[in-house]
C-alpha cells in the first residue's frame, strides 16, 4: 500500500476527532449556560468521558493494569487530566465570547507552538524533530489564520 493509501484513513480519523472536538466544545458551552457554571459543565463533561471510557474498556476486554506497570510510570504521566481540565474550562469560558472558529484556531495555534517546541526538545519521550524554516512558516500561517478568522 502506498504512503497516501496509509495516510488517508488516518487523516480521516483525525478529521473525525476534529469534528468531535468542536461538537464537544459547543455542547460544553451550552451546558455551561444551562448550569451557570463552567466548572460544573467541565465536571459533567469528564463524568461522561469517564463513563464512555469504562464502556470502551469493557467492550474491548482490556486487561487490568498491573501495579508494577503503574509504579514504573513517570510522575508527569499522571498530569494529563489536569491539563485536560484546563483546556476544557478555558474552552467553555471562551467559546461563547469568541465563537467556535476563533477558539479552535487559537487552540490549534497553541497546540502547534507547543508541538514544535516539544518535538525540537524531544520532550516527554517524543522523537526529536528539529525546528526548521518550514515548521516556523507553518506556525506563522496558523497565527495568520487566527487573525483572518477573527476579523
Amino acid at each position: 500500500m502506498s504512503d497516501a493509501g496509509r495516510f488517508l484513513p488516518l487523516a480521516l480519523l483525525g478529521i473525525v476527532a476534529g469534528v468531535s472536538f468542536v461538537v464537544q466544545q459547543s455542547v460544553n458551552a451550552k451546558l455551561r449556560a444551562d448550569l451557570g457554571s463552567p466548572s460544573w459543565a467541565a465536571f459533567w463533561s469528564y463524568v461522561g468521558g469517564t463513563l464512555t471510557m469504562a464502556v470502551v474498556l469493557l467492550v474491548t476486554r482490556a486487561p487490568w493494569i498491573a501495579s508494577s506497570e503503574l509504579a514504573k510510570s513517570a510522575w508527569w504521566g499522571w498530569t494529563g487530566g489536569f491539563f485536560g481540565a484546563v483546556y476544557i474550562v478555558v474552552s467553555i469560558l471562551l467559546l461563547p465570547r469568541l465563537g467556535a472558529a476563533t477558539v479552535v484556531a487559537l487552540i490549534v495555534v497553541g497546540q502547534m507552538l507547543a508541538s514544535i517546541a516539544f518535538d525540537n526538545a524531544g520532550a516527554f519521550g517524543l522523537a526529536r524533530h528539529p525546528i526548521d524554516a518550514a515548521r516556523i512558516a507553518g506556525a506563522a500561517l496558523l497565527v495568520a489564520g487566527v487573525v483572518l478568522i477573527r476579523r
